[in-house]
C-alpha cells in the first residue's frame, strides 16, 4: 500500500471515528420541539450541528416543507438561514411562500434562497454553507431518487455541520431513504387539523411525524401540531363539542304550572 494511500485511509478512519462519538460533544446541544414524547425520545430535542433528513411521498411535499421550517424556526436562533432548492423542486411545488415561512417562525429578512441548476452545485453548496458559522441552519432540498447523495457525500456535510455547529436539514422528496450518517431521519406526512375558532377558516397544521431513524435513542410516531404564535410544535388541540343551546321559544314552566291547576 502506497503512503499516500494509507494517509487516505487513516485520514477517513479518523473522521468516521469523529462522526460515530459526535454523540459525547453535542449531547447537550440540542433544542426543544416543544412536542413533550417527541422531545423526550429525542432525549431533549432536535441536536444541533447535526443533520437531519426529512422524508416524504410526491404529494406530501407541502406538508414535508411545512415541517422542516418549523424545525429550521427552532434551530436558528435568530441567525440566517440558507435554503437550496433543485429548479426542479421548484417546477414541482412552486416558490415557497415568505409569509408561510413566517407563520412557521422564520424571519424572511433572514433567508437566503439560492436555486442549484443541479444535485453536484446543490451538493457542494450546501456543503460550502454548513461550514459557515455565521449560519444558523442550512436546508437543502432534492427530489427524487439521487445517485450523487451517496454515504461519502453525507460524511462530508456531517463534519461540516459538526465543524461550524450549523444544523443541517435535508428536505427530500419522492425518495427512498438509503444509509447515510443522519442524527435522524423523519417520514412525514399531513394530518388533519383540528377545527379552529368560529372566526378562523383554517385549524393549526398538523403533521404525522414517524421518526425512522435516532442515532442515539429509540424511533415513534406522533401528530404535531404547531403553534403559530408560541413558534413551537405541541400535542393536538383538543376541542369540546358544543353543546346545544336551550330552546329560545320554550314555555315557561311557571306559566304551565298555573295551567295546570
Amino acid at each position: 500500500m502506497s503512503g499516500a494511500r494509507g494517509s487516505a485511509l487513516a485520514m477517513l478512519r479518523g473522521q468516521i471515528e469523529r462522526i460515530e462519538t459526535a454523540e459525547v460533544v453535542h449531547q447537550h446541544d440540542r433544542v426543544a420541539l416543544g412536542h413533550s414524547e417527541a422531545d423526550g425520545t429525542l432525549k431533549g430535542g432536535l441536536a444541533r450541528a447535526a443533520i437531519h433528513e426529512v422524508f416524504c411521498e410526491g404529494r406530501q411535499g407541502a406538508a414535508a416543507t411545512g415541517f422542516v421550517t418549523g424545525l429550521a424556526g427552532r434551530v436558528t436562533a435568530r441567525k440566517p438561514l440558507l435554503w437550496v432548492r433543485q429548479d426542479f423542486s421548484e417546477i414541482e411545488m412552486g416558490a415557497l411562500s415568505m409569509s408561510g415561512l413566517a407563520e412557521f417562525g422564520l424571519d424572511p429578512r433572514r433567508v437566503v434562497m439560492v436555486r442549484a441548476a443541479d444535485v453536484e452545485s446543490a451538493l457542494r453548496t450546501s456543503a460550502d454553507a454548513l461550514a459557515c458559522d455565521a449560519l444558523g441552519a442550512v436546508v437543502l432540498e432534492l427530489w427524487g431518487e439521487t445517485r450523487q447523495f451517496d454515504l461519502v457525500a453525507s460524511r462530508k456535510l456531517t463534519l461540516a455541520a459538526q465543524g461550524s455547529g450549523v444544523t443541517g436539514l435535508m428536505l427530500r422528496m419522492a425518495a427512498q431513504p438509503l444509509p447515510s450518517t443522519a442524527e435522524t431521519r423523519w417520514m412525514l406526512r399531513a394530518a388533519h387539523s383540528p377545527p379552529g375558532p368560529v372566526w378562523s377558516a383554517w385549524g393549526a397544521p398538523c403533521f404525522d411525524a414517524e421518526l425512522l431513524r435516532n442515532r442515539h435513542g429509540p424511533c415513534g410516531r406522533w401528530i404535531m401540531e404547531w403553534k403559530c404564535d408560541e413558534c413551537q410544535f405541541s400535542e393536538p388541540s383538543t376541542y369540546p363539542q358544543p353543546v346545544a343551546a336551550a330552546s329560545a321559544h320554550r314555555p315557561d314552566p311557571a306559566f304551565l304550572q298555573r295551567r295546570a291547576g
